[in-house]
């Protein structure tokens, strides 16, 4: 009997183990355009809310879901249209934006952040800097000024682009926050940058490995050739990702 209760426990201190492992992982799911549900310990942000557009690819349901942060990079329609549901599914969810899109919203549980700025969540630090790109929401009230975001965690850098261009502030992100393990940029074009730029940026200013690709191939001016996306980026020797909605990826 004791040797039995000796075999649970160490049964149970193997599971605890493993679960502690795979809890610091961080996941990444793809929603459409630069909607992302990240995890990490525990915590859930939904970042640019515009699950609903296609949704019957993806299978998310925001009423089975706990979101703890909503973070958004401008004030775009395909990047706020949700945002009000998510609240009123998760009421106490803080919203991490610019003073002018927190005041849009007028949500109590806020982290008005502007161009530098950082927030901590657990042990990873956020910071806010800079996009090209405009920023209004369908309405025509200013939103700010378009950014991205720097996920710094575990000696690891993930870089939100948002909505942008190509631009020289990508290769002081290094410098700034460090190696970049992964960046997740647009490719669409037309709005944003297209597949050559968002790879010139990455081999060149960000000088990262590893790329995920979003807002693409959601309306016709965004339709991409994914095989002609895959070569640029496979010609730069970098691991290049076109997700699929509802793909999850662990970081």
């Amino acid at each position: 009997q004791k040797r039995n209760k000796k075999y649970i426990l160490l049964f149970l201190e193997k599971i605890i183990s493993l679960s502690k492992n795979n809890f610091k992982n961080m996941k990444v799911k793809f929603l459409g355009q630069n909607c992302f549900l990240i995890s990490y310990k525990g915590k859930t942000i939904l970042t640019d809310p515009f699950y609903n557009y296609q949704k019957e690819k993806s299978g998310f349901n925001i009423e089975k879901q706990n979101i703890d942060y909503v973070l958004i990079t401008h004030a775009h329609g395909d990047h706020t249209a949700d945002v009000k549901e998510v609240l009123q599914f998760n009421p106490e969810a803080v919203i991490i934006a610019q003073p002018e899109v927190c005041a849009y919203f007028g949500h109590s549980n806020n982290i008005d952040l502007n161009i530098g700025g950082s927030t901590q969540i657990e042990d990873m630090k956020i910071s806010m800097v800079s996009a090209a790109h405009t920023s209004s929401f369908p309405d025509g009230t200013y939103g700010g000024t378009a950014s991205g975001y720097v996920f710094g965690f575990e000696n690891k850098n993930l870089y939100l682009a948002g909505d942008t261009g190509v631009m020289q502030d990508m290769a002081l992100l290094s410098s700034v926050f460090g190696e970049i393990s992964l960046a997740i940029l647009p490719v669409g074009g037309h709005y944003t940058m297209d597949v050559k730029g968002a790879c010139f940026a990455a081999s060149e200013l960000i000088k990262t490995k590893k790329v995920i690709g979003c807002h693409f191939d959601t309306f016709p001016p965004i339709t991409i050739n994914h095989a002609e996306a895959e070569q640029y980026f496979r010609d730069k020797n970098i691991e290049f990702i076109l997700p699929k909605l509802g793909e999850e990826f662990e970081f």
